[in-house]
């Protein structure tokens, strides 16, 4: 017997309604995106098509991925990409998924004189180099990572977005040579070992790597500091993304480092959620 057919509407709702029952936050918003990524349409233009028939064709996938949603599979990962500073990078299991706080980071570089020489550590997905590669294409960006396949991931994306200059390398933290940088930035993993167990279902399937911070949250951060000092430029910027109620540490650090012009800035929840430095 064929399944009968269903209005686009009622098969909407009826997603949304099973996934606030399995404790997805903005379900009906999940839902749109889902339904709409099997469909191959935009989100916004399931409000014109409210009526369209679905047969078993369509809601068969759709049936599949709305169930994973349910599990606690991100959204990012369903769908297979991420909009980061008004571009769509592939997004898959390899490497943490983009916040949208790390925008914000790329703003404030966005913000200074084109550095000749920019280096990005820890770079995951590629995010920050690649948008600031697209952005200031005369700057020589290195990115660098420890995880091989977060470095595939983000040697995919680059291609895919035509950000083929910047140079990759699987190095834990500072590349290797002696050159140096006019600029470093790095989100580096900043949540504690204490508290990952907190952390909601979705954010647990980014690797544990890209999250674990250590005790305080601080270890990659404290590391990379003196490190990020010897291959500064004189002048040169350091530019962390650091967790809630790290920053004090953070700048006491810097401090005894020698760095100078330590500023603390806020997120859009008014949060100090990046430290700028100069050394030099």
């Amino acid at each position: 017997m064929e399944t009968p057919m269903m209005p686009l509407l009622e098969v909407l709702q009826g997603a949304a309604v099973y996934l606030g029952k399995q404790g997805v936050e903005q379900p009906r918003l999940n839902a749109e995106h889902l339904i709409a990524h099997v469909l191959g349409i935009k989100r916004l233009e399931l409000y014109l098509q409210f009526d369209r028939p679905l047969g078993e064709k369509e809601r068969g996938p759709m049936r599949e991925l709305i169930r994973k949603r349910g599990t606690g599979i991100p959204l990012q990962h369903l769908l297979g990409t991420v909009e980061f500073c008004g571009r769509i990078f592939k997004c898959d299991p390899r490497a943490l998924i983009p916040r949208p706080e790390t925008e914000q980071l790329v703003e404030r570089v966005l913000e200074y004189a084109t550095p000749s020489s920019v280096l990005d550590v820890a770079t995951g997905s590629g995010i920050i180099a690649i948008s600031i590669s697209l952005e200031r294409p005369q700057s020589n960006i290195t990115a660098t990572d420890l995880s091989p396949s977060a470095l595939s991931l983000a040697r995919e994306n680059a291609l895919q977005l035509g950000a083929e200059s910047i140079f990759f390398q699987e190095t834990d933290l500072m590349p290797s040579g002696s050159g140096t940088f006019e600029l470093i930035t790095a989100n580096l993993p900043y949540i504690p070992t204490g508290e990952l167990s907190t952390l909601s279902r979705e954010v647990l399937q980014d690797p544990q790597q890209a999250l674990d911070g250590g005790k305080e949250g601080l270890d990659l951060i404290f590391r990379l500091i003196p490190l990020a000092a010897a291959r500064l430029a004189k002048g040169g910027r350091l530019l962390l993304e650091i967790g809630i109620n790290q920053s004090e540490k953070v700048v006491d650090c810097l401090s005894s480092h020698n760095y100078r012009d330590i500023i603390p800035l806020p997120d859009y929840q008014g949060i100090p959620r990046f430290i700028e430095a100069v050394h030099g």
